[in-house]
């Protein structure tokens, strides 16, 4: 890959930490520790603290496990974009977002020694996990990458026929 094909991709990453460690520390400045303050019916703002990863798993392994298994990930999506396509660029971008989103969660545990978490979708009976905007990053671009290999699979269908 040349500097040129990576830049708006670096800079994608850039702005996915920045915006990310933005919001959690209006969060941290302005907004009480698990008050849920409701946005609407069903979403409301509740800071909380994850110690774990996705949905609290591996609360136990610890923070240099969590680093050493975040660090992994990182390491093994940057080898996927690295692998990937200049034409692939969903792909290319979901994988930004991705890298993006898990170092803002890195940032967090290295700061705080957990991560920041804040918005919460709930219907009176029913809550989804608390997450934060990095992890709606790493959703988003896990959801680009899935494009672009449906739009790929689909492109190579309509070639065989």
């Amino acid at each position: 890959m040349r500097l040129r094909e990576i830049l708006p991709y670096a800079a994608v990453t850039a702005l996915a930490i920045a915006a990310d460690q933005w919001v959690k520390a209006l969060v941290e400045a302005q907004l009480p520790l698990r008050e849920a303050v409701e946005v609407v019916p069903f979403l409301a703002l509740f800071r909380t603290y994850n110690t774990g990863i996705a949905f609290s798993l591996l609360d136990s392994v610890g923070d240099v496990g969590l680093l050493a298994i975040s660090a992994l990930v990182i390491l093994f999506v940057l080898y996927l974009a690295s692998r990937t396509e200049p034409t692939h660029r969903f792909a290319r971008l979901g994988f930004a977002l991705i890298v993006g989103g898990a170092l803002g969660n890195v940032i967090d545990r290295v700061t705080y020694g957990h991560v920041v978490d804040y918005i919460l979708f709930h219907t009176p009976v029913w809550s989804f996990a608390v997450f934060n905007l990095a992890d709606a990053l790493i959703t988003v671009g896990a959801g680009l990458v899935v494009m672009e290999e449906l739009l790929i699979w689909r492109a190579s269908r309509g070639a065989a026929r």
